[in-house]
Protein backbone atom coordinates (compact mmCIF):
# COMPACT_ATOMS: atom_id res chain seq x y z
CA UNK A 1 0.00 0.00 0.00
CA UNK A 2 1.12 3.14 -0.51
CA UNK A 3 -0.13 6.45 1.45
CA UNK A 4 0.88 9.97 0.44
CA UNK A 5 0.87 12.24 2.84
CA UNK A 6 0.69 16.10 2.30
CA UNK A 7 3.73 18.49 3.90
CA UNK A 8 4.54 22.04 3.76
CA UNK A 9 7.61 21.95 1.73
CA UNK A 10 9.48 23.67 4.39
CA UNK A 11 8.99 21.30 6.66
CA UNK A 12 9.44 18.98 4.12
CA UNK A 13 13.29 20.25 4.10
CA UNK A 14 13.71 20.83 7.52
CA UNK A 15 12.82 16.82 8.19
CA UNK A 16 14.86 15.93 5.58
CA UNK A 17 17.97 17.98 6.79
CA UNK A 18 17.32 15.91 10.10
CA UNK A 19 16.45 12.40 8.76
CA UNK A 20 17.76 12.04 5.23
CA UNK A 21 15.05 9.61 4.47
CA UNK A 22 11.64 11.23 5.73
CA UNK A 23 9.80 7.76 4.47
CA UNK A 24 12.34 5.40 6.27
CA UNK A 25 11.63 7.67 8.85
CA UNK A 26 7.76 7.65 8.88
CA UNK A 27 7.70 4.14 8.38
CA UNK A 28 10.21 3.34 11.56
CA UNK A 29 7.62 5.67 13.79
CA UNK A 30 4.45 3.60 12.68
CA UNK A 31 6.47 0.30 12.96
CA UNK A 32 7.34 1.27 16.37
CA UNK A 33 3.73 2.75 17.45
CA UNK A 34 2.73 -0.70 16.14
CA UNK A 35 4.66 -2.73 18.08
CA UNK A 36 4.17 -0.54 21.07
CA UNK A 37 0.03 -1.79 20.62
CA UNK A 38 0.82 -4.80 20.32
CA UNK A 39 -0.36 -5.38 16.43
CA UNK A 40 2.85 -6.58 15.73
CA UNK A 41 5.70 -8.70 16.77
CA UNK A 42 9.31 -8.17 16.63
CA UNK A 43 9.34 -10.47 13.31
CA UNK A 44 7.55 -8.54 12.04
CA UNK A 45 9.11 -5.22 12.97
CA UNK A 46 12.38 -6.87 11.27
CA UNK A 47 10.99 -7.57 8.58
CA UNK A 48 9.12 -4.59 7.84
CA UNK A 49 12.30 -2.42 8.42
CA UNK A 50 14.28 -5.07 6.22
CA UNK A 51 16.19 -5.90 9.54
CA UNK A 52 18.33 -9.65 9.65
CA UNK A 53 16.91 -11.04 12.50
CA UNK A 54 14.34 -10.35 15.08
CA UNK A 55 17.25 -9.37 17.60
CA UNK A 56 18.14 -6.79 15.65
CA UNK A 57 14.53 -5.37 15.48
CA UNK A 58 14.97 -5.61 19.24
CA UNK A 59 17.91 -3.49 19.09
CA UNK A 60 16.44 -1.37 17.81
CA UNK A 61 13.39 -0.41 19.55
CA UNK A 62 15.52 -0.98 23.12
CA UNK A 63 17.88 1.95 21.66
CA UNK A 64 14.56 3.77 21.08
CA UNK A 65 13.50 3.05 24.91
CA UNK A 66 10.77 0.60 24.10
CA UNK A 67 10.33 -2.16 26.17
CA UNK A 68 10.89 -5.50 25.13
CA UNK A 69 8.55 -8.23 26.68
CA UNK A 70 9.76 -11.65 26.02
CA UNK A 71 6.48 -14.08 25.23
CA UNK A 72 5.80 -17.74 24.57
CA UNK A 73 5.32 -16.60 20.86
CA UNK A 74 9.45 -15.25 21.08
CA UNK A 75 10.23 -18.22 22.98
CA UNK A 76 9.10 -20.82 20.58
CA UNK A 77 10.34 -18.74 17.77
CA UNK A 78 13.72 -18.79 19.10
CA UNK A 79 13.63 -22.43 20.47
CA UNK A 80 12.61 -23.20 16.52
CA UNK A 81 15.52 -20.81 14.84
CA UNK A 82 17.79 -23.20 17.27
CA UNK A 83 16.51 -26.01 16.44
CA UNK A 84 17.51 -24.91 12.90
CA UNK A 85 20.83 -24.60 13.54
Amino acid sequence: MNIQLAIPDEFADALTLKWGSVEKKLLEFAVIEAYREGIIGLVKVAELLNMESRWEAEEFLVERGIDIPYDMEDFEQDLATLQRL
